[in-house]
């Protein structure tokens, strides 16, 4: 993944396409359009625009979009992280909703990567922020890595 990344931030549209391709492994992931703003070992920052197919009844972005955002850009920081021959699934999903999120939101998470090949659970938190910079969100994720099959 951090090999396209490598070739893909340098293309204009890099991100978005990125996003699409994310979106084609993980299609859920993809009915919130992401675009990746930044992606290296240890770090992810993914956007989504506002649009009317991500809204609620109150104007605002609806909360499982916000939280298909928050697992997109922990796990993405988390799998881009992990060593060779390192499998993860994310096992526990929380998430606390703190504003009304409307415009452009940018999830943001920066992970300590795993150093061990033994099977261990992950917890790492991802927030989501609003063009101002104010926290809308924040994603608690919990994260099952191991060696093959899990």
């Amino acid at each position: 993944m951090l090999q396209l990344w490598s070739v893909l931030k340098a293309v204009p549209g890099g991100g978005l396409m990125m996003g699409r391709l994310i979106g084609r492994m993980a299609p859920y992931t993809g009915t919130i359009k992401p675009q990746v703003e930044q992606l290296e070992i240890g770090y992810a920052k993914v956007s989504m625009r506002d649009r009317k197919k991500v809204r609620n009844h109150l104007r605002s972005v609806h909360a499982c979009a916000l939280m298909n955002l928050g697992e997109m850009t922990t796990g993405v920081a988390m799998m881009v992280s992990m060593p060779e021959g390192l499998r993860g699934i994310p096992i526990r999903l929380a998430m606390d909703y703190v504003k009304k999120a409307r415009g452009t939101i940018t999830g943001e998470c920066t992970v300590v990567a795993p150093t061990s090949m033994e099977r261990k659970e992950y917890e790492i938190t991802g927030l989501l922020k609003d063009k101002s910079g104010d926290v809308v969100a924040r994603c608690y994720a919990k994260w099952m890595i191991g060696p093959g099959k899990l």
